[in-house]
């Protein structure tokens, strides 16, 4: 009974050895037992007695393009194509197919296009010929073309990964951001690692509409080495959006600190928290942005035109309050400007409507001469204000029944607002006396 179950136990261990030396020499050996060194042997020594023989083509083909070799493989099955013309023993669609994917993973995508569409017209309801023609196609940036190619391949084998991702991204580059999402949601399902699907995912959601959805992705890939500069980016433009400059400012510097950022993402960085510095009065920080861009780009958007506005108002502490300050201020200031105009005057404020547009202020005005309701409006711009804007103020000033009427702003008026005061009781007040009178004016 012993010697029986020391027979077992020997032949037990014996098939369990030997399973595992099979499997071991299966990795480097095709079905047939043969190695792939042998394989290519034999298949050259094939091509050596017939350049143009279909097996010894085929077989090299086949280890050249399970190895990813596409370099070596595209010669091969262009030939193999080539001869299928005269060769019924050749699989022309798997030849077309295989030099298409070679031509693919060669950045080659135009012929790569033309290879796979022949293979197409032969087998259109393959999994392989309608991925690889949905991938040529949105790396030709083809997307719409993309879409039905890789939603096709996708109803033949439902189950194949990676093709939700490129999906994903044909719908999300096309503009269809509505129609990625749950595209990337399966995408992640399969790799949640995959970073690039979660950003483009983030984007999509906030482009759509959802950024309360968005900017908790945004805020978890901000310390991300490739994806970390953009969230940065997206997440402060979120803030700004809500009016939380500071937190702008922080995701901004966040993204600024990363190495080897591209240089339209951190110049973008750069310009959009001087912008917040602005926003927070802050003209020193800021100016320094911008001086930093404008040592790589000249001419990047409007810093130059910023530079000189804000080198500007950082001198002249009144036009600060003026452009930017709260309404209490700015109205205290409207009102010593009036004073300041009518000085050794008695100046009487009628009334004060505050407007998001612009402020205005009726005063009665005594002077040694006469008595007399001036209309003041006040305009925050910066810009070029039109003549509609001094028609309004012409009409209101019979509503209101003032004598004369002065229209102020912090840039100019057109040539047309100055043809139609002529001849009416108004006057206009651009920013070079404006700027003046501010500066005799202490708060």
């Amino acid at each position: 009974m012993v010697a029986l179950i020391v027979i077992l136990v020997v032949i037990a261990v014996g098939s369990a050895i030997f399973f595992i030396l099979k499997n071991k020499g299966g990795t480097s050996k095709n079905g047939g037992g043969k190695s792939q060194t042998q394989i290519i042997r034999e298949a050259k020594r094939k091509l050596d007695r017939n350049p143009d023989d279909p097996d010894g083509l085929a077989e090299l083909g086949e280890i050249y393009f399970q190895n990813k070799l596409w370099d070596k493989a595209l010669p091969i099955y262009t030939k193999l194509y080539t001869l299928a013309a005269k060769d019924p023993r050749i699989d022309n669609f798997k030849s077309l197919l295989r030099h298409g994917v070679c031509l693919l993973n060669m950045d080659n995508v135009q012929e790569a296009i033309k290879s796979l569409s022949l293979a197409y017209q032969i087998q259109s309801h393959d999994f392989e010929v309608n991925y690889y023609m949905g991938l040529a196609m949105f790396k030709d940036k083809q997307y719409d073309k993309a879409v039905p190619c890789l939603k096709k391949a996708l109803v033949i084998n439902p189950e194949a990964e990676g093709v939700y991702l490129v999906l994903g991204q044909s719908y999300y580059y096309g503009n269809h951001y509505r129609d990625s999402l749950p595209c990337f949601k399966r995408a992640l399902d399969e790799d949640p690692t995959n970073k690039e699907a979660l950003f483009d995912m983030a984007d999509a959601m906030n482009i759509g509409g959802h950024g309360d959805k968005s900017i908790k992705v945004f805020m978890h890939l901000r310390a991300d080495p490739v994806y970390g500069p953009k969230s940065c980016l997206e997440a402060g433009v979120y803030h700004i959006k809500m009016g939380d400059y500071d937190a702008a400012i922080q995701d901004f510097e966040v993204g600024m600190k990363h190495q080897n950022i591209e240089q339209d993402v951190l110049l973008d960085l750069q310009y959009r928290t001087a912008q917040c510095y602005f926003s927070k009065n802050d003209f020193a920080k800021g100016l320094q942005l911008l001086n930093s861009i404008r040592l790589v780009n000249a001419n990047y958007k409007d810093v130059n035109a910023l530079m000189s506005r804000y080198q500007e108002l950082s001198q002249n502490t009144n036009l600060q309050i003026y452009l930017s300050s709260g309404a209490s201020d700015f109205v205290a200031l409207c009102r010593k400007f009036i004073e300041t105009v009518y000085r050794g005057s008695q100046v009487k404020i009628m009334d004060i409507q505050v407007q998001p547009a612009y402020t205005d202020i009726l005063a009665e005005v005594d002077t040694v001469k006469a008595s007399d309701i001036e209309l003041f409006r006040f305009f925050r711009t910066s810009g070029s204000s039109g003549e509609l804007y001094v028609r309004d103020l012409h009409g209101h000033m019979h509503d209101v029944k003032a004598d004369r009427g002065f229209c102020v702003t912090a840039g100019v008026f057109s040539e047309d607002a100055h043809k139609y005061i002529d001849g009416r009781p108004l006057d206009l007040v651009e920013k070079p006396r404006l700027v003046k009178v501010l500066k005799s004016i202490s708060l």
